[in-house]
């Protein structure tokens, strides 16, 4: 019986629920709302699973054939591949440490100067899972994981955003919105290259009077750029396996599917495991952030709402596909270096994380710096996104999260300050 008892402490989804169903009391919810909100999130984290296991399988076939064509230590920049692996094995801990993070927010943000309450909860989450894992391969027992990373995924939250304001307000002419995405530090980078480009008073042209061609436009479709993304890569891995002397392993992955059809159904079962994956992300984060919105709403009434970074799209969309651009050139640069100072483990950009946090740096750099700012910011920042990865990536693949790693900057600094901090004491 206890033994059962303590399985079920680590199902994450029941988890989930039970911090649903703590929030949704707290808002006095009917007894039907609060029944129909906890079997939501649990649901929801149920499809999440769905998702990042098909997403998992297809990665893993994905970094073998990578590996085998180009004899390399190839892994993916996929945040969500590596979000589910982590939840699989450390779901109890990621948890928890999220739940305390977002009340240390809401804590941070009434008693400091910090006002951002973090409303991108996916963001959260992933966050909360880079320290936990920081905290747990410094051999740390779970309650100093939980609280040490509650509180510095809570203060993150609530301060990280307020490196971007100036830059937000420049953006939407307003000071009452924050921008909640883990990548604040790159973004204000960004913001400040594009400073550069202004000195002096002089006119710059905005992203604006850019024309980007019609072909980029398809990429503002977040599951169509990622299967796109996907079907080139799989085609270069497959056509190095053939071209380097191993087509027998590309026949043993295809099996009864047609070789050369392959790469591009796996691609394509990809893209469908990331829209399993977000949908699911969506309906358990969406319950357990309602809860945090009216308890800030009602108790911190100063408090910005830091939002997901797509809310500052419409502002300035080229600047969001030159963002994009940049940060992919940025990426290719990165993996490049990798090889030609001959890494054991190769970082590849991902789609997502490009056209989310490149396009964003584009839109912040634009800002003061017009298309330069845009391109030479994100250019820098998608640099960032595939090389940082690394400095964690070998603590984490020790714990079994290999295959994808977690690029957002905020994520690498805070996480390898942290990690550098820990072992001295490990």
């Amino acid at each position: 019986m206890l033994d059962a008892i303590l399985a079920q402490s680590r199902n994450t989804a029941l988890i989930m629920g039970l911090i649903a169903l703590i929030g949704l009391l707290l808002q006095k919810k009917s007894a039907t709302d609060v029944m129909s909100g906890t079997m939501k999130t649990v649901i929801g984290f149920m499809v999440f699973n769905i998702g990042s296991n098909a997403m998992s399988a297809v990665i893993t076939t994905f970094n073998e054939l990578f590996n085998t064509g180009f004899g390399i230590n190839g892994v993916t920049t996929q945040v969500e591949v590596a979000t589910g692996l982590a939840l699989n094995t450390y779901g109890t801990e990621v948890a928890m440490v999220m739940l305390l993070g977002f009340v240390i927010n809401l804590l941070v943000a009434k008693f400091t100067r910090f006002k951002a309450i973090f409303l991108t909860g996916q963001h959260f989450l992933y966050f909360a899972c880079v320290l936990a894992l920081v905290f747990i391969s410094s051999g740390l027992p779970m309650p100093v994981t939980v609280i040490g990373g509650g509180i510095i995924l809570g203060f993150c939250g609530a301060a990280l955003p307020s490196m971007c304001q100036p830059f937000m307000n420049k953006i939407i002419g307003a000071d009452n919105l924050a921008i909640g995405h883990f990548n604040c530090i790159g973004y204000a980078f960004s913001g400040y290259v594009g400073k550069l480009f202004s000195k002096g008073n002089k006119e710059h042209k905005d992203a604006s009077t850019v024309k980007m061609p019609k072909f980029f436009e398809l990429f503002r479709d977040f599951i169509f750029s990622i299967a796109l993304f996907m079907v080139i890569l799989f085609y270069i891995a497959v056509i190095a396996c053939v071209v380097n002397g191993h087509m027998d392993f590309v026949l043993e992955k295809s099996g009864n599917d047609i070789w050369f059809i392959y790469p591009f159904l796996q691609a394509l079962q990809f893209a469908a495991g990331m829209s399993v994956l977000i949908y699911g992300v969506r309906q358990f984060i969406a319950e357990i952030t309602a809860a945090f919105v009216a308890i800030s709403e009602k108790y911190i009434p100063n408090s910005k709402p830091a939002v997901d970074c797509p809310a500052i799209f419409p502002f300035a969309p080229t600047a969001v596909l030159i963002g994009f651009v940049g940060s992919f050139l940025g990426g290719l640069v990165a993996m490049a270096g990798m090889v030609m100072m001959g890494s054991e483990t190769i970082m590849i950009p991902a789609a997502g994380i490009c056209f989310f946090s490149g396009g964003t740096c584009g839109v912040f750099g634009n800002a003061y710096g017009g298309w330069k700012g845009a391109l030479v910011g994100s250019f820098i920042v998608g640099i960032a996104l595939t090389a940082l990865p690394l400095i964690l990536y070998p603590a984490f693949a020790q714990l079994g999260i290999a295959g994808a790693s977690f690029p957002n900057v905020d994520y690498n600094i805070i996480g390898a300050i942290l990690d550098k901090i820990l072992s001295i004491f490990a």
